[in-house]
């Protein structure tokens, strides 16, 4: 995977992380937010990316039934609200270095 791609996929991750700690998040409904910001994901690289935030205990999930089908629904953990308080001191301190140049 080039370094591009790589970059993009850890922006997707974080805003993941960010909206599903302001409410639990589904597939179909992230995927539209990510497009929103001009990241157009396929389902096949968006699910695999929320299972490996699951394994990394990073999202939790549950069922809900919705117009009478499954919808699966994640929220950020604790573990997740942890990282993501981490990664945003990350994020100001290469805004500040690498667009402010401080």
């Amino acid at each position: 995977m080039d370094m591009i791609k790589q970059v993009f996929l850890g922006f997707i991750k974080i805003h993941i992380l960010y909206h599903s700690s302001k409410e639990p998040i589904y597939g179909a409904e992230i995927a539209r937010e990510l497009a929103r910001h001009g990241y157009h994901i396929s389902f096949g690289t968006l699910y695999p990316t929320l299972h490996s935030l699951e394994e990394d205990s990073l999202l939790t999930s549950y069922q809900k039934i919705v117009n009478g089908k499954k919808r699966k629904y994640y929220k950020i953990t604790k573990e997740g609200k942890k990282t993501l308080k981490e990664i945003r001191g990350k994020i100001r301190e290469l805004v500040d270095e690498v667009i402010y140049e401080k």
